[in-house]
């Protein structure tokens, strides 16, 4: 199996405070790995340095041959309330601002492009508000939009922080099964504080507490939990029933 993206002792701090600690973590092309731990445990941080949006104080993001240009690569969906809604765009704008990286500012979408905006348009059910101004969205709709941005390059990579935070209960199941149906052609990388949820959907778990913790399965305990230092409840629900398994091996193999 492909490796994507290796990390390799990432230290990231902000001033004197350490944010993440010596995070080792393998992204191979057909993951889909949770990413879970407690409001300031380096989260964020973990995505914006394989986003290179920050630079870490030490350590390394290795990316493969095919994700060094990671501008088209690497789709991305932010927290929704990162969003200035002040900003005059319309919701085709954004979606077709995902291009932007592949140095189309300059130059006019071609048929592919616009024909690629209708499709997922259509998939994201945001048909009559193409046209309006993205400050006139509610969160949920919002948030299908910067799917649709995060979508329309292609990317060999979806990373996704906290898409469930404002979205309907109708929606957020349709993203969940779409991220399956991604998965079956890009690795996924999903931020989240519904482990009860994301555990029926992700191949694997990365607790991040500082220190980075990965868990080869979506089935963990709580006992596990706190051995990675991962202050998080699971909390079960649905009709289908949560199995946990015993101890294994955690070594990231494909």
């Amino acid at each position: 199996m492909q490796k994507l993206i290796e990390i390799k002792n990432l230290t990231v701090k902000y001033g004197n405070n350490v944010a993440l600690k010596d995070a080792d973590l393998s992204i191979f092309q057909s993951d889909f790995i949770g990413v879970i731990g407690p409001n300031g445990g380096g989260k964020t941080t973990l995505l914006k340095a394989i986003l290179g949006l920050i630079q870490p104080t030490s350590g390394n993001v290795i990316f493969s041959e095919e994700l060094k240009d990671k501008g088209g690569d690497i789709g991305y969906l932010p927290q929704v309330n990162k969003f200035d809604q002040r900003f005059p765009i319309t919701v085709k704008e954004v979606i077709l601002s995902g291009l932007a990286r592949r140095s189309r500012w300059a130059k006019p979408y071609s048929k592919k492009d616009n024909n690629k905006l209708e499709q997922l348009i259509g998939e994201l059910g945001i048909e009559k508000l193409v046209s309006k101004p993205i400050g006139e969205l509610s969160g949920g709709q919002m948030q299908r939009v910067f799917l649709g941005r995060a979508l329309i390059s292609n990317p060999k990579l979806l990373i996704l922080d906290e898409p469930d935070t404002y979205v309907d209960n109708k929606f957020e199941h349709e993203l969940y099964e779409m991220l399956l149906s991604l998965n079956k052609r890009m690795a996924i990388m999903l931020v989240s504080h519904d482990v009860g949820t994301i555990t029926t959907y992700v191949k694997g778990i990365a607790c991040v507490n500082t220190t980075l913790h990965y868990h080869p399965s979506n089935v963990i305990s709580p006992e596990q939990l706190k051995a990675y230092n991962c202050p998080i409840q699971i909390i079960t629900h649905g009709e289908v029933p949560h199995t946990v398994l015993g101890s294994h091996s955690h070594i990231h193999k494909h």
